[in-house]
């Protein structure tokens, strides 16, 4: 079996908010806009790795979810605590001060975790957590 990870998904509640921070703030290309209004599918990747992307997408569109599972996810999503996703960058220092600088919010400056990792991490406009560990 040869697999591998094409495209993992977040949450949006704003899809412009979230173009623009991933477009602008990490650098990721857009590769696909589709809908309108709220209803955008969005995806976006890293210049130079088209086989990964990221789908941003409007929460709970699926028809089978309920109005209880769409006010939890809205709940959670409220709270950063619905999505999250983990990139990873050579240049940890570098790429902290440019996304700091666009205004991200921020929930962890550069730190030498115990478990052998430097990382830090941020929230995308919707509350998603953005860790970004640095590669070694």
């Amino acid at each position: 079996m040869n697999l591998t990870i094409h495209t993992a998904a977040l949450p949006h509640d704003d899809p412009d908010a979230s173009l623009a921070f991933y477009r602008d703030v990490l650098g990721f290309e857009v590769r696909g806009d589709v809908g309108q209004g709220r209803m955008r599918w969005i995806t976006v990747g890293p210049p130079g790795q088209p086989g990964t992307s990221l789908l941003l997408a409007p929460p709970a569109a699926d028809p089978g979810v309920t109005e209880d599972e769409r006010r939890t996810i809205a709940e959670m999503m409220a709270k950063g605590t619905y999505g999250w996703i983990l990139l990873a960058t050579p240049d940890l220092d570098a790429t902290f001060a440019r996304v700091e600088a666009g205004d991200a919010e921020v929930v962890q400056e550069p730190t030498e975790q115990p478990y052998g990792v430097r990382d830090c991490a941020f929230r995308d406009p919707a509350g998603n957590m953005i860790r970004i560990q640095e590669l070694r």
